[in-house]
């Protein structure tokens, strides 16, 4: 019995699904036609859909708004980005359309923020919220920006002597300033506390004795962060109670501290059997602190969030076009593509992240099992276990085929830019692909532009100092 890769996906998973159908046997994406791109641009190229930024934003703000009013939650709520996730102008301006705030991680992030603001992109009155290990250039940018009149700027701080830099600097105030908790990691971590923030032992005693009463700055947040996102287990949930509990301490020690902020954020989807309840998870937070403050006698914070890989990653593609088919043994099968895995989905390999993988035609095809290779001369260059899985499955492909077998890496819109060094040198001198961004006109149907082209030889070589 001949059973096709649309078989074994409709067997294996709920399929269609958000953001992936199919129309005559070709896959689209949240609507748009991947084959149509192709026949248009050819393969590589990654792509960014805009719309699904706006999507994610306010789910996100949906969830917290229906537990906020579950709970009876006094406080408010507040959706930032972070902008080291994507840093790209249509990416940022997309988050901003649906009047999100920011979170900063360096002191070119400020020049950022100034470049959007002088443009009408970026209201003074939105908060910015200052992370990242800061340096006195860094320091210095952020109460430049605070003179301009970002008034709702908070610098959080990550360590003690970064006060001091920042006390040595000329500004009137009052500047708010947050304090970040370091947490304890978990089990299998090579280091039992993060390298990040300061020790909750010690918080408590700083704020009292080095920030209460300086008439230029004022706490008003606390920093809670998770390197591994909101996960429902004890971990989370023992290191999420740590810290409400620190800021009801510092509450009672200092009552101007009006905020608690969810840094580390949501999880994507990164399997057609993904799962993850959104609804449930934020609930808890919202009804956690809320419990934990009432039985405390103290205001309940308003809760920000720092969502960054959850804003943007389910907006991001790559596609590439299978260009040769080998058999190297009885069992491995090897699909080359035509560009680097490395190079431009680094999080494969550097982290072993996994991502979608879905070919965009020849879905009446039986499946098989195989592995798939980059053209980099780099034994690491490999793709070859699902996150479900632990194998890659995709259409049964000869490589003599008229047409091409095209697949498609999806939900890589997070991080794989900054990482990799979008349109620096590439492993091997691989250039980068062309990058298409998708939006949708006043009636709703898809539009696209070219932002890049394939980077060049002339590209690299004068980045190389050849000319």
């Amino acid at each position: 019995m001949k059973i096709t890769y649309h078989d074994l996906i409709c067997q294996t998973f709920c399929f269609p699904q958000e953001g992936f159908d199919l129309q005559d046997g070709h896959l689209i994406f949240h609507g748009v036609s991947i084959s149509r791109l192709i026949k248009i641009h050819g393969t590589p190229f990654k792509l960014t859909y805009l719309p699904r930024i706006q999507e994610q934003v306010n789910k996100a703000r949906g969830y917290f708004n229906r537990a906020m009013k579950k709970h009876g939650y006094a406080g408010s709520y507040q959706y930032c980005y972070c902008t080291k996730t994507c840093h790209f102008k249509h990416v940022i301006e997309a988050a901003l359309k649906e009047g999100v705030h920011l979170e900063t991680s360096s002191a070119f992030d400020i020049d950022l923020i100034v470049r959007l603001a002088e443009e009408g992109k970026f209201p003074k009155d939105r908060y910015v919220i200052h992370n990242g290990h800061k340096e006195l250039d860094y320091l210095e940018k952020i109460v430049a920006l605070h003179s301009r009149g970002f008034e709702n700027a908070t610098v959080v701080l990550d360590s003690k002597k970064e006060l001091d830099r920042l006390l040595a600097l000329d500004f009137p105030g009052p500047l708010k300033v947050g304090v970040r908790m370091a947490t304890n990691e978990e089990p299998q971590s090579p280091y039992y506390t993060s390298r990040f923030g300061i020790a909750a032992k010690d918080i408590g005693e700083f704020c009292k004795d080095e920030i209460h009463g300086k008439p230029r700055i004022e706490l008003s947040m606390l920093h809670f962060f998770i390197d591994s996102g909101i996960r429902d287990n004890l971990y989370y949930w023992g290191e999420f109670q740590r810290a409400v509990s620190l800021y009801i301490e510092l509450k009672k020690l200092m009552p101007g501290i009006n905020a608690i902020n969810l840094g580390g954020g949501l999880p994507v989807r990164n399997s057609l059997g993904f799962q993850y309840d959104y609804e449930y998870m934020i609930d808890e937070i919202v009804r956690i602190v809320r419990d934990m403050c009432v039985g405390a006698g103290v205001e309940m914070p308003d809760i920000y969030s720092e969502f960054g890989r959850y804003t943007v990653g389910e907006s991001g593609a790559i596609i590439l076009s299978v260009i040769e088919q080998k058999q190297q043994n009885d069992k491995e099968s090897w699909y080359i593509i035509n560009n680097s895995l490395m190079n431009t989905i680094p999080d494969a390999w550097s982290i072993l992240e996994k991502f979608i993988l879905l070919p965009v035609n020849k879905w009446d095809r039986e499946f098989a099992q195989v592995n798939i290779g980059g053209i980099s001369c780099d034994r690491a260059d490999y793709y070859n276990s699902e996150d479900l899985n632990q194998a890659v499955m995709l259409p049964r492909y000869d490589g003599v085929d008229p047409e091409p077998l095209y697949i498609g890496f999806f939900h890589t819109g997070a991080y794989q830019d900054s990482i990799s060094g979008y349109g620096g040198i590439k492993h091997c001198l691989i250039p980068s692909p062309k990058h298409i961004v998708i939006d949708r006109d006043s009636a709703g149907n898809p539009i696209h532009y070219v932002y890049q082209d394939e980077q060049t030889v002339d590209d690299t070589l004068q980045i190389l100092g050849f000319s």
